[in-house]
């Protein structure tokens, strides 16, 4: 009997859906034909080197698409970043630190992993079903139809949940900022949590975000826990339905049983194939939601521009600033009204006036961080929204009422808006800041280590290293 259906199920099963080693050795040799061991070495040959080509292929795909996904991912942070920077400061006032890192660092990690790992296999599991149901329409039509009655529902329940899955993990996201903007501001905050005791109040503060994130990510996961298993029944339903109107086919003599056993193996292939793509849906959706939050910034544009048309600075700045009919608002509050001022070069100014007059924000205009909204200001006569904001800032040597330095040496420190300076002109610049003296008295003087935010140096070190930055741009000294 089992010759018999072998036998059977060879002649009728379409060539191209056979085994070689099963038409033209074993189902020979069970009719009585000697197994010819050249041909089973070509055929065992053949499958090692197919073995090896499919090795190759599969290595070459997966580092080709690392390198690219990789590349692209870097190019992707170091584009968004270099936009960051050249935003006004008007957009870091309504952003948070830890918002800002997290969508730098974490979405595009989200979009590097879709496409080096989720992004072709989601066009192979189209390419694969697109093929496997065409070779099924060429087994048998009717039975291609039954095989193709999930699609419609698996369909609609992708559309629905991936409506979920975009708006949850948008949610997600926002909320994982929420932890990363505690930690922003703690950590470098650290000397006053300590200072006022605070410990308890902030660990409390990061414990209430950490767990509003496992609650949201709970409720994105009971949809997501709800939808694969519901397209595993589909496929599964799906199957049952063939095999109950595939056996009423053999029973009505329009198929054979070899017919139905090909059958049905192609639709193991087609229906997981199905169930794979599905489960991209929730990695295509985090793609998608990082990119979104990804391109918020870098669809935003600066409310100080750079001039089409700039204006060349001389050589040598004399230093006039002039102030015409200026005002700033900050929204619909007015801050400046109609403000004139003259100042000339190497002359010395003091801005008087109570809290929320004004006077940080005069400097802030002068420097360009933001761009007056009524009248203009104006360097030796040219208004300054004409020349190339770097080219402008540069001429500017600006010590900030908190002094603010960064991770490096005391040398770096000082040399930062003037990389290339000479270790003369920094010692110079020390010097003319009453700077040289404890410095020389650290470990290793210039080249000492300064901590985050200036840690390990006092206030008045900080601010001293501080002006001799502002002293080395403008080379007064």
């Amino acid at each position: 009997m089992s010759l018999t259906l072998a036998s059977t199920a060879a002649t009728l099963v379409p060539p191209y859906l056979t085994m070689p080693l099963m038409d033209e050795v074993l189902i020979p040799y069970q009719n009585g034909v000697a197994i010819d061991s050249g041909l089973v070495s070509l055929y065992l040959l053949g499958l090692f080197g197919a073995a090896l080509l499919a090795w190759g292929l599969g290595w070459a795909k997966t580092y080709i698409l690392a390198l690219v996904s990789e590349r692209i991912g870097a190019d992707l942070r170091t584009t968004t970043y270099d936009h960051l920077l050249n935003l006004s400061l008007e957009y870091f006032g309504d952003r948070r630190t830890g918002d800002l890192i997290a969508r730098i660092g974490n979405e595009t990690d989200r979009i590097n992993v879709f496409l080096s790992l989720h992004l072709l296999d989601f066009a192979t599991d189209v390419l694969m079903i697109l093929m496997t149901a065409i070779i099924l329409f060429t087994i048998n039509p009717t039975l291609a139809l039954v095989t193709l009655l999930p699609l419609p529902f698996i369909a609609w329940l992708i559309h629905l949940v991936r409506e979920r899955l975009r708006t949850g993990f948008e949610k997600i996201d926002r909320v994982w900022a929420e932890v990363t903007n505690v930690l922003a501001d703690t950590i470098p905050g650290i000397r006053v949590v300590k200072a006022f005791a605070q410990e308890d109040r902030e660990s409390k503060r990061f414990k209430d975000s950490n767990q509003h994130n496992l609650m949201v990510n709970d409720r994105l996961n009971r949809v997501w826990a709800l939808f694969s298993p519901t397209v595993t029944l589909m496929t599964e339903v799906g199957l049952l339905v063939v095999w109950g109107f595939g056996i009423w086919l053999v029973s009505k003599d329009q198929i054979t049983v070899g017919v139905l056993t090909a059958f049905l193996a192609y639709i193991g292939r087609f229906y997981g194939r199905l169930d794979t793509m599905s489960r991209i849906v929730s990695h295509t959706q985090k793609a998608a939601s990082g990119a979104k939050r990804i391109f918020d910034i870098l669809d935003h544009v600066s409310s100080v521009p750079e001039p089409v048309r700039p204006v060349a600075l001389p050589e040598r700045v004399q230093g006039r600033i002039t102030v015409r009919d200026a005002g700033f608002r900050y929204g619909n509050r007015a801050v400046i009204r109609q403000l004139n001022l003259d100042i000339l070069p190497g002359q010395m100014i003091g801005l008087v006036g109570h809290s929320g007059s004004g006077k940080s924000t005069l400097v802030n205009l002068i420097c360009r961080f933001y761009d007056v909204t009524d009248g203009s200001i104006e360097l030796d006569g040219t208004d300054i929204r004409q020349l190339k904001i770097a080219d402008y800032r540069s001429q500017i040597g600006l010590v900030l009422q908190e002094p603010f330095l960064f991770f490096g040496t005391i040398a770096d420190n000082i040399a930062y808006g003037k990389p290339g300076a000479t270790r003369e002109d920094i010692v110079a610049a020390a010097r003319a800041a009453h700077a040289h003296e404890f410095i020389m008295r650290m470990p290793q003087a210039y080249d000492s280590l300064v901590g985050e935010r200036g840690q390990g140096l006092s206030g008045g070190e900080r601010q001293r290293i501080s002006i001799a930055r502002a002293l080395l741009i403008t080379r007064a000294f």
